[in-house]
């Protein structure tokens, strides 16, 4: 499109006072000879508003910078229809954070007009990406439990299609086995209603249920899912355009515990999921010979919290060791029933279950470290109790409950030591073992099978759960329009689980409606824009199809990258990766950066003010600077800084055509990666640091100091740090100098 540039210069908020407005519109009308520049008190107001919409009408205005505050705040007020914006921050990040009139404090504001202009004129209106398939909304869920039918009943009552797919003959999962449970309002255990919520879905005329089924097959891409049911020995296929996994947990294998939880040395030793199971139909009974009890201890974290086995706590079994003594206690009032546990964990209002529980007579030993003796069917409990300061002994016990925790069914990777067996034996029980290990992995491996060039399941963080971060992000996994839900998730309660499947089917839902008209999902939400590739100067590296943390590339026989443009999240890191830099956006591109560094003006080093770029991550390090901006704190007033849609978007083009500006330095805010990452696509700040170990031989080919470079980990939170980490870097900047390719 043929650009008609106008600028709007706000002087609202303080602008106005502490900025020569007329000098700074020469920069538009002088340097840019920019056709229409205007001020006014207030742009965000309905007059100001319509100031531009008049000459977007009038003048025909389609490509607008507007010079006020910061573009995270009044986007709707500034949201006009077929025209490129670009919003110039000279509110937070400029009048907010420096001082008023000052000259630095004006340069700043100039050069940041100079950077905004330059970047509109690279940009080009996105067009929404329009496959030539129809875009399917309906929704698959993969699990008939609890989770997996509470979102499909959800996704139905919303109004969407809903395909069902259970791999047990019968819907209902681990509940199935459950014959009481404890929710709202934790006042006392209530009759499990399970098969209620299995009538309502297998009778909903918009859920199709396929129970004894498997997915064989899943191609495609949000909005484009192709999936492969087998069921009942003939396949049949559904187009998706999401899908939900809700396939659910299993228990902790027993047999892995230590020794002294004595599981195996007796029947009477039992875990909470085989207690359920036992006692569902029958009354509860000592397992050895069906004799009522008398005595019951119900012992927690048996293999949890512990890096032997489960390192994590496994939410739920508390509250489960309650309901399960209620349950011994309400069959036989006179009954003695302990718990021993670490930390009891009833959080919420399942407090209240708790407090019955003690007024039920239940007894509390908390220790660390119990020890199960084991004489036939005898059974005794050893416990350090920690509040009376002395050892505890349980006798004549009828059953002993251990509490194994939850494992996803995404679990994979079984352990392959074996313990020393006697002589004959020992490869028999390899053999046995080997074949246990195959099978167990085609079981739990077998979901999705994706025909992704990554790999046929959802990539995992430690502990085996999907990659679906807690905090800044639930429900989203490494593949677009994946979503996971329930205790295939992370361990937790069946009211936790029905609240988590209802926001994961809502992810589902905005997804296939912001497909179906081209827009990016979470975390750049209504995104038009989409990665083009100009294929001529590929040279088959793979960097995008590796790099790319959602799996938006396959490649084809010649290594070609064969993009799938709905599993795009527009991060941008493709773009960084691409060492031909091949791929762009039309409103985001290594061109259009490169030019925002060249319009920066570079001070001739006897005027002593030195020039310091700052490439931040829009999701975290750019709200964090604004922030500081709103609480008045003073930053340098010698740095620039352009928001990237990612860290990992980072092409090292930009740091080498900054230091041959003469620009003194460069730094660089991202998020936390690793295990415990803030990094919105997850990969990216990993990805730039990662590169940017490469930038020594730049640096050297320069012959500068490495120091000129630095990467900072910048969570939203830590905006009172900012000012600090500048003017540190400032002085690192003038202890090695002015960069001695100024005036080049």
């Amino acid at each position: 499109m043929e650009h008609k540039v106008a600028v709007y210069i706000c002087t609202g908020c303080g602008i106005g006072d502490a900025l020569d407005i007329e000098e700074l519109g020469k920069v538009a009308t002088s340097e840019n000879s920019v056709p229409i520049c205007k001020t006014h008190p207030n742009l965000c107001s309905q007059e100001g508003v319509e100031l531009i919409k008049s000459d977007i009408a009038g003048e025909g205005a389609n490509t607008l910078a507007i010079a006020a505050c910061s573009p995270r705040v009044m986007y709707d007020a500034f949201d006009f229809e077929n025209c490129i914006v670009d919003r110039v921050n000279i509110r937070e990040q400029v009048v907010w954070c420096q001082k008023p009139n000052d000259e630095d404090t004006q340069m700043m504001a100039e050069d940041y007009l100079r950077m905004s202009l330059a970047k509109v004129e690279k940009m080009e209106l996105p067009e929404p990406y329009q496959p030539e398939q129809e875009v399917s909304k309906n929704i698959l869920v993969v699990g008939g439990g609890l989770s997996g039918m509470t979102s499909a009943l959800e996704g139905a009552k919303a109004g969407y299609s809903v395909v069902l797919v259970e791999k047990e003959a019968q819907l209902g999962g681990f509940q199935n086995n459950v014959k009481q449970k404890v929710t709202f309002p934790y006042k006392d255990v209530q009759d499990n209603d399970i098969d209620n919520l299995i009538a309502a879905v297998t009778g909903h005329d918009k859920i199709a249920v396929y129970t004894g089924a498997n997915i064989e097959k899943t191609s495609g891409a949000p909005g484009l899912f192709d999936v492969s049911i087998k069921a009942n020995g003939s396949t049949v296929d559904h187009k998706v355009g999401a899908i939900v996994l809700a396939a659910g947990w299993k228990p902790y294998d027993p047999t892995k515990l230590d020794e002294k939880l004595a599981f195996g040395a007796s029947d009477n030793v039992i875990t909470n999921a085989m207690f359920e199971e036992m006692f569902k139909e029958e009354k509860i009974a000592r397992p050895s010979d069906k004799q009522d009890v008398k005595n019951a201890a119900f012992l927690q974290c048996a293999g949890q919290r512990d890096p032997n086995h489960l390192p994590y706590c496994s939410s739920i079994c508390c509250l489960t060791a309650l309901r399960q003594a209620c349950q011994v206690k309400a069959q036989n009032p006179d009954a003695n029933v302990y718990v021993v546990y670490k930390e009891l964990r009833t959080p919420g209002q399942a407090e209240d279950f708790y407090r019955k529980a003690q007024e039920d007579g239940i007894t509390f030993i908390r220790c660390q470290d119990p020890e199960v003796k084991a004489s036939g069917n005898q059974l005794t409990v050893e416990a350090d109790d920690e509040l009376l300061g002395e050892k505890v002994v349980l006798e004549d016990l009828d059953m002993v409950v251990l509490a194994t925790g939850m494992v996803p069914v995404t679990a994979f990777g079984p352990d392959f030591s074996m313990e020393e067996t006697e002589e004959g034996e020992e490869e028999k029980k390899k053999e046995e073992e080997e074949e246990d290990i195959i099978a167990d992995i085609i079981r739990r491996s077998d979901i999705l099978n994706l025909e992704y060039r990554q790999g046929p399941e959802l990539p995992a963080l430690r502990n085996d759960f999907p990659d679906s971060h807690f905090i800044c992000f639930p429900y989203e996994t490494r593949r677009t329009g994946i979503y996971a839900a329930g205790c295939v998730r992370r361990p937790m309660s069946t009211a936790t689980a029905m609240e988590d499947a209802t926001g994961a089917i809502m992810k589902a839902i905005q997804c296939v409606e912001l497909t179906s008209r081209g827009a990016a999902v979470h975390p750049r939400v209504g995104d038009l824009s989409f990665p083009e590739l100009f294929m001529q100067r590929c040279t088959q590296c793979k960097r995008c199809t590796m790099e790319c943390p959602f799996g938006a590339y396959n490649e084809d026989e010649k290594a070609n990258p064969l993009p799938n443009p709905t599993r795009c999240r527009r991060c941008g890191i493709c773009m960084g990766s691409c060492p031909e830099r091949i791929i762009s956006f039309k409103n985001y591109s290594v061109d259009m950066i490169g030019s925002m560094i060249k319009a920066i003006e570079v001070p001739e080093e006897d005027e002593e003010k030195p020039r310091v770029l700052m490439l931040v991550c829009e999701n975290d390090a750019y709200p964090a600077l604004d922030m500081t901006g709103l609480k008045r704190m003073e930053l340098s007033p010698y740095i620039r800084v352009i928001p990237l849609r990612c860290l990992g978007s980072i092409n090292l083009v930009w740091i080498a055509d900054a230091l041959s500006k003469g620009i003194d330095g460069i730094i660089l805010f991202g998020c936390r990666p690793g295990d415990d990452y803030q990094c919105h696509f997850i990969t990216g700040s990993e990805l730039a640091q990662y590169r940017l170990a490469k930038i020594a031989e730049t640096l050297d080919r320069l012959v500068l100091e490495s120091e000129r470079v630095r990467v900072e980990e910048i969570a939203i939170i830590d905006w009172e740090r900012i000012p600090e980490i500048v003017e540190e870097f400032m002085e690192t900047i003038e202890e090695v100098g002015p960069n001695p390719y100024k005036g080049w």
